[in-house]
């Protein structure tokens, strides 16, 4: 890229990330002045059609939202409707639903680490170019999606949208023979999966850090899925220390209720998703967020292999803000779901009746849960009868938009300052790249680039 005054960098079709989003940079005097990631998808106004809907409703409509993760619409949907009404879902129901959470991570996060995020630290442009020299890796790594896949597939009525759940609990349970045969499957999902953190480990990571709270819930004891209370760890910068610093740094909690208060969404021009901001300051959400505020509630034998990954000892008060070594956090966390799903299992005893009633009453509920991407909220007002009067849905990727275009923002400013300037193509791939750090959900398809520059 020649120095010019003013240059417009722009990207309209964002490649390997779930969803149709464009990338603009804007330069001026050899310096990057402006970032955004511009999602361009129409409007789906889930919110507007919600309103006048039974309360039964929303987990199946929401579920629409998205592909890869529709069982986190549904959990976060069943558990506002729920707290709405003043019931709460527990013994093995709730154990079900974890497991059903446990199988959407794995697909999920598997989809993401193989097929979309590790062609760019091997050099190929898609898994078909990776699998060409590559084909064992992937082959465990389609295999380890299909574990995913297959628990939804029982617990959820099927893979994608699944109709099995609702309020209270599900329309059907399983019984103890149905899931035996998972067990053999997870087991060798197990081995896969450790392979997979020891894989990805393995990959070149480029020094970065990223200079935001983090936010994600927190159930002490456990590794937060499906519940928890909002926890946010402090920005580096807020204590005079450099954005990659892998020191835990203070954490504070609210009250889900107050959710609203806290994190606060606002229209801009260039985006048909809401930003959000976390106290009036940019945040990220997912699997860094969740690593470093829950990472040492992981089992011992799980943590081991994450230290040994390199992503360091939370109990120490370590904390991985690289977001390059995303990959590596993701596959612990798909290690993690396996395991969990293996104790699941093994402790379930089916429940006298498939869901516990909810009678209809007028409130509002919160709900939030730990989707692949990060924490999810959803709210619901109910009237006596139980019709939806309001509905407010914050999804991860929405959340962290901000923080994406501050690292990007980073990222290229660096390249700038410290080597020859890249060409257009250079920085095309390399702002795609830490786009797909964040595995932004925007909805589920892969495009081709479409780059156009323009001079000033």
């Amino acid at each position: 890229m020649t120095r010019c005054d003013a240059k417009v960098l722009k990207v309209e079709s964002l490649a390997r990330v779930e969803g149709e989003g464009a990338l603009h940079l804007r330069f001026h005097d050899g310096e990057v002045t402006e970032a955004q990631l511009r999602i361009y998808e129409p409007p789906r106004f889930f919110e507007a059609f919600l309103r006048g809907r039974a309360y039964s409703e929303p987990p199946d409509i929401t579920s629409r939202v998205c592909g890869i993760c529709p069982v986190a619409y549904q959990m976060s949907a069943c558990r506002a409707i729920e707290d709405a009404c003043g019931i709460v879902v527990d013994g093995q129901l709730a154990a079900l639903r974890r497991l059903l959470y446990c199988g959407e991570w794995i697909e999920s996060q598997t989809l993401h680490i193989y097929l979309l995020h590790a062609p760019d630290f091997l050099g190929t442009d898609s898994v078909i170019d990776l699998a060409r020299i590559h084909r064992t890796h992937v082959e465990r790594g389609l295999a380890l999606k299909q574990t995913g896949n297959t628990i939804m597939e029982l617990l959820g009525g099927r893979a994608i949208h699944p109709v099995n759940a609702r309020i209270g609990g599900f329309h059907r349970v399983p019984s103890r023979t149905e899931l035996r045969p998972l067990e053999e499957r997870l087991k060798r999902a197990r081995d896969d999966a450790e392979a997979t953190v020891r894989w990805v480990a393995g990959f070149d990571f480029p020094d970065a850090g990223i200079d935001t709270q983090l936010l994600a819930l927190a159930e002490p004891g456990t590794y937060a899925i499906d519940s928890g209370t909002p926890t946010a760890m402090a920005a580096p910068s807020t204590a005079g220390l450099p954005a990659d610093t892998d020191r835990a740094l203070p954490t504070r909690t609210f009250p889900l209720p107050t959710f609203p208060d806290h994190v606060v969404e606002t229209q801009v021009p260039h985006s048909t998703a809401l930003h959000s901001l976390l106290d009036g300051h940019r945040h990220l959400t997912g699997s860094l967020a969740r690593y470093a505020i829950s990472g040492r509630w992981l089992p011992p034998d799980v943590l081991q292999v994450a230290c040994e990954a390199g992503l360091g000892d939370p109990r120490e008060g370590t904390v991985c803000r690289n977001p390059f070594r995303s990959i590596i956090v993701r596959a612990v966390e798909v290690l993690y779901a396996v395991r969990e799903a293996l104790r699941l299992i093994d402790a379930y005893e089916p429940p006298p009746h498939p869901y516990v009633d909810v009678p209809a009453r007028a409130g509002t509920g919160h709900g939030a849960t730990e989707a692949p991407r990060g924490l999810l909220y959803h709210r619901y007002t109910l009237d006596t009868v139980g019709t939806v009067n309001e509905a407010a849905l914050v999804p991860p990727t929405a959340q962290n938009q901000a923080a994406i275009e501050q690292d990007l923002l980073r990222s290229v400013q660096e390249r700038l300052a410290t080597g020859p300037h890249p060409t257009d193509a250079q920085l095309t791939a390399q702002c795609e790249r830490v786009i797909r750090n964040h595995d932004p959900c925007i909805s589920c398809s892969t495009h081709f680039l479409d780059l156009t520059v323009e001079y000033g």
